[in-house]
Protein backbone atom coordinates (compact mmCIF):
# COMPACT_ATOMS: atom_id res chain seq x y z
CA UNK A 1 0.00 0.00 0.00
CA UNK A 2 1.26 3.46 -0.89
CA UNK A 3 0.61 6.78 0.79
CA UNK A 4 -0.34 9.92 -1.08
CA UNK A 5 -0.19 13.48 0.22
CA UNK A 6 -3.53 15.26 -0.21
CA UNK A 7 -4.02 18.77 1.20
CA UNK A 8 -1.30 18.19 3.76
CA UNK A 9 -2.67 14.82 4.89
CA UNK A 10 -1.23 11.40 4.15
CA UNK A 11 -3.86 9.17 2.63
CA UNK A 12 -3.26 5.42 2.24
CA UNK A 13 -3.93 4.24 -1.27
CA UNK A 14 -3.90 0.89 -2.97
CA UNK A 15 -2.83 0.43 -6.58
CA UNK A 16 -6.52 0.40 -7.58
CA UNK A 17 -7.41 3.55 -5.59
CA UNK A 18 -7.60 6.64 -7.79
CA UNK A 19 -6.95 9.10 -4.96
CA UNK A 20 -10.43 10.63 -5.06
CA UNK A 21 -12.32 11.13 -1.81
CA UNK A 22 -16.03 11.77 -1.19
CA UNK A 23 -16.70 14.15 1.68
CA UNK A 24 -20.07 14.12 3.43
CA UNK A 25 -21.00 16.93 5.79
CA UNK A 26 -23.85 16.71 8.30
CA UNK A 27 -24.22 20.42 8.95
CA UNK A 28 -26.52 20.09 11.97
CA UNK A 29 -25.99 16.52 13.14
CA UNK A 30 -28.79 14.88 15.06
CA UNK A 31 -27.68 14.63 18.68
CA UNK A 32 -26.16 18.07 19.04
CA UNK A 33 -28.07 20.88 20.68
CA UNK A 34 -27.58 24.64 20.65
CA UNK A 35 -26.33 24.44 24.25
CA UNK A 36 -23.39 22.31 23.01
CA UNK A 37 -22.21 24.88 20.48
CA UNK A 38 -23.29 28.39 19.56
CA UNK A 39 -22.24 27.53 15.98
CA UNK A 40 -24.92 24.86 15.45
CA UNK A 41 -27.12 25.90 12.52
CA UNK A 42 -30.74 25.82 13.67
CA UNK A 43 -32.76 28.20 11.51
CA UNK A 44 -33.42 27.47 7.83
CA UNK A 45 -31.18 30.42 6.88
CA UNK A 46 -28.34 29.06 9.04
CA UNK A 47 -28.76 25.57 7.56
CA UNK A 48 -28.65 26.99 4.01
CA UNK A 49 -25.56 29.08 4.78
CA UNK A 50 -23.74 26.18 6.46
CA UNK A 51 -24.70 23.73 3.73
CA UNK A 52 -23.50 26.02 0.95
CA UNK A 53 -20.28 26.78 2.84
CA UNK A 54 -19.64 23.04 3.29
CA UNK A 55 -20.20 22.40 -0.42
CA UNK A 56 -17.92 25.27 -1.34
CA UNK A 57 -15.25 23.83 0.98
CA UNK A 58 -15.44 20.49 -0.83
CA UNK A 59 -18.34 18.47 0.55
CA UNK A 60 -19.90 16.37 -2.21
CA UNK A 61 -22.81 15.22 -0.04
CA UNK A 62 -24.86 17.32 2.40
CA UNK A 63 -26.54 15.17 5.06
CA UNK A 64 -29.41 17.35 6.25
CA UNK A 65 -31.49 17.46 9.42
CA UNK A 66 -34.18 20.02 10.14
CA UNK A 67 -34.48 21.80 13.46
CA UNK A 68 -37.20 23.62 15.28
CA UNK A 69 -35.85 27.20 15.06
CA UNK A 70 -37.14 28.04 18.53
CA UNK A 71 -35.84 25.05 20.48
CA UNK A 72 -33.14 23.57 18.23
CA UNK A 73 -34.72 20.12 18.56
CA UNK A 74 -34.82 17.73 15.58
CA UNK A 75 -37.95 18.19 13.47
CA UNK A 76 -38.84 15.53 10.90
CA UNK A 77 -41.93 17.21 9.53
CA UNK A 78 -41.53 17.75 5.78
CA UNK A 79 -42.62 21.36 6.40
CA UNK A 80 -39.48 21.86 8.50
CA UNK A 81 -37.24 20.81 5.57
CA UNK A 82 -39.08 22.84 2.94
CA UNK A 83 -37.64 26.29 3.82
CA UNK A 84 -34.05 25.21 3.13
CA UNK A 85 -34.11 22.29 0.66
CA UNK A 86 -34.87 24.24 -2.51
CA UNK A 87 -32.39 26.96 -1.66
CA UNK A 88 -29.61 24.44 -1.07
CA UNK A 89 -30.37 22.57 -4.28
CA UNK A 90 -30.34 25.85 -6.24
CA UNK A 91 -27.07 26.96 -4.65
CA UNK A 92 -24.95 23.85 -5.15
CA UNK A 93 -24.51 20.66 -7.13
CA UNK A 94 -23.74 18.72 -3.95
CA UNK A 95 -25.88 15.63 -3.42
CA UNK A 96 -28.65 16.18 -0.88
CA UNK A 97 -28.94 13.38 1.69
CA UNK A 98 -32.02 13.61 3.91
CA UNK A 99 -31.83 12.02 7.29
CA UNK A 100 -34.19 9.44 8.69
CA UNK A 101 -32.49 9.79 12.06
CA UNK A 102 -34.63 12.50 13.58
CA UNK A 103 -34.85 11.52 17.22
CA UNK A 104 -34.83 8.14 18.96
CA UNK A 105 -38.29 9.05 20.25
CA UNK A 106 -39.77 9.30 16.74
CA UNK A 107 -41.37 6.36 14.97
CA UNK A 108 -39.84 5.18 11.68
CA UNK A 109 -42.92 6.32 9.72
CA UNK A 110 -42.39 9.83 11.07
CA UNK A 111 -38.64 9.81 10.37
CA UNK A 112 -38.97 8.89 6.68
CA UNK A 113 -41.61 11.49 5.78
CA UNK A 114 -39.17 14.09 4.37
CA UNK A 115 -37.63 11.49 2.03
CA UNK A 116 -41.03 10.18 0.98
CA UNK A 117 -42.18 13.68 0.13
CA UNK A 118 -39.03 15.21 -1.40
CA UNK A 119 -37.44 12.08 -2.93
CA UNK A 120 -33.80 13.14 -2.43
CA UNK A 121 -30.87 11.72 -4.34
CA UNK A 122 -29.73 9.98 -1.16
CA UNK A 123 -31.33 9.20 2.20
CA UNK A 124 -30.02 7.67 5.40
CA UNK A 125 -31.82 4.68 6.81
CA UNK A 126 -32.12 4.44 10.58
CA UNK A 127 -34.23 1.40 11.41
CA UNK A 128 -34.81 1.74 15.11
CA UNK A 129 -34.05 3.46 18.35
Amino acid sequence: MQEERTRGQLMPTSPSHNGKVIITCAVTGSIHTPSMSPHLPVTPNDIVDSGLEAAEAGAAILHLHARDPGTGRPDQRPEAFEPFLGRIKQGTNAIVNLTSGGSPFMKIDERIQPSVRFKPELASLNMGR
